[in-house]
């Protein structure tokens, strides 16, 4: 095997040769009509093929309690689905809510709530304040931040490392900026990185001073439960630390089984402080009588408990495990040693992130496209799709199938050859 060197330093010559060879095999890319896409990470048909039994459920319309679930009532949701969702999520029932199928419209009505009423903590609606800022760990998940934009909410990016968001730079702007009301994170297997928020990391987050009183911070554990290997990470106890720092009130965990069983009819949920929840029952009272119970009731019916979960979601490790994996192969056999990108190995989650040579990534996801291979934008992972660099891809493997993944990924790591001695030649 032919041992590369890095790009940069390839004499002209080289370089130029080098160059012809991608352009010529890109050409053939494109001669094979491709039509893929790896831009969204969704469930496979066979992974929502796991759940189907959930639609010749529930036998019953009963509860535990004999209460019926067809009826009014129940606010904070099926007791019998918030007992398993609290002992995988790793925190009190009293603490957990279940509600409808989106976790993303849960975190739109927490920041509508606090935009209209302020929390509790808050001097006044955030509404009423000059500015209302947002710490965007980037790359991040960009729901996250199309939704702040949507409020007219003003971002700012950290770094978000292996083991969490930047301590220090969140520190600073904590600390000193009362305009800073909130932080997003995805700790566990994070979208799109598959970094893992350690627990010094998250204990700091949740004891450091905050120059706002109702500082708040969103903990979107989309990825809990979702490993790519055996060793199945735990995620840190956001709840618990909080507390121990006298800070209650900040974390506010968000969870679903929109990737477990069904994308558009699973369950969602929420963990949150004694005076978190009662504040947000007291506004989700006024716009609901209570949850799809049937649809609860028809989850603990399949699951049975928080094993039945786990076992549930070792059938989707396996049928998904294998994409990742070959997101590596395709990458490295393409690209190891050139010096031109590096991309994560995750252990859990929906994502790869790929960071190519500066200036280049909106480059390979034109080459993409043209070539029949659909990427997320370049820069998608950033706020208002702004990355300063020009470097991050996002990569979704879920949805397609393993060979296509195979096929797109070889295709994928010649654009980003390509981009890449185009810029190193002078011709970007």
């Amino acid at each position: 095997m032919t041992t590369r060197v890095p790009l940069s330093t390839l004499s002209p010559e080289d370089l130029a040769a080098f160059l012809a060879e991608k352009q010529a095999a890109y050409t053939a890319l494109q001669e094979r009509g491709l039509t893929l896409d790896l831009t969204r990470g969704k469930p496979a048909p066979e992974q929502l093929d796991l759940a189907e039994d959930l639609l010749r459920l529930p036998t019953t319309h009963l509860d535990r309690s004999g209460a019926d679930v067809r009826n009014y009532g129940g606010l904070e949701g099926l007791l019998e689905l918030r007992e398993i969702f609290a002992e995988l999520l790793g925190v009190e029932v009293a603490q957990l809510i279940c509600q409808g199928n989106s976790s993303l419209t849960l975190m739109h009505q927490t920041v509508t709530n606090l935009l209209l009423w302020g929390g509790p903590g808050s001097p006044r609606p955030w509404k009423d304040e000059d500015v209302v800022r947002f710490v965007c760990p980037v790359p991040g998940y960009d729901r996250h931040f199309s939704m702040l934009a949507d409020f007219g909410i003003e971002m700012v990016t950290v770094p978000m490392h292996h083991d969490g968001p930047d301590v220090e730079a969140v520190r600073a702007l904590v600390e000193n900026d009362p305009t800073v009301k909130g932080l997003w994170i995805v700790p566990t297997y994070a979208n799109p990185s598959g970094a893992v928020c350690s627990q010094e990391v998250a204990a700091a987050l949740m004891a450091m001073p905050s120059a706002a009183p109702d500082f708040r911070i969103f903990w979107d554990n989309a990825y809990a439960l979702h490993h790519l290997t055996e060793e199945e990470v735990k995620s840190a106890d956001a709840l618990s630390l909080a507390a121990a720092s006298g800070n209650p009130d900040r974390p506010i965990l968000f969870a679903s089984t929109s990737k477990i069983t069904f994308a558009g009819a699973g369950v969602a949920v929420m963990a949150m402080s004694e005076a978190n929840k009662a504040w947000f029952l007291q506004h989700l009272g006024m716009a609901s009588i209570g949850p799809d119970k049937v649809n609860h009731l028809r989850h603990v019916e399949f699951f049975g408990d928080a094993e039945g979960v786990r076992a549930h979601m070792r059938k989707h490790r396996d049928i998904i495990a294998p994409k990742f994996a070959a997101v590596d192969d395709a990458l490295t056999a393409e690209l190891e040693g050139l010096d031109i990108a590096e991309w994560t190995r995750p252990t859990g989650g929906y994502f790869v992130n790929l960071d190519v040579l500066d200036g280049t990534a909106s480059r390979v996801v034109e080459l993409a496209k043209a070539a029949g291979i659909a990427l997320t934008p370049a820069g998608s992972s950033f706020p208002l799709g702004q990355d300063p660099r020009d470097r991050n891809i996002r990569l979704a493997p879920t949805f397609p199938t393993l060979g296509e993944v195979e096929t797109a990924m070889a295709g994928v790591a010649t654009c980003v050859a390509l981009a890449a001695a185009e810029k190193l030649s002078g011709q970007d």
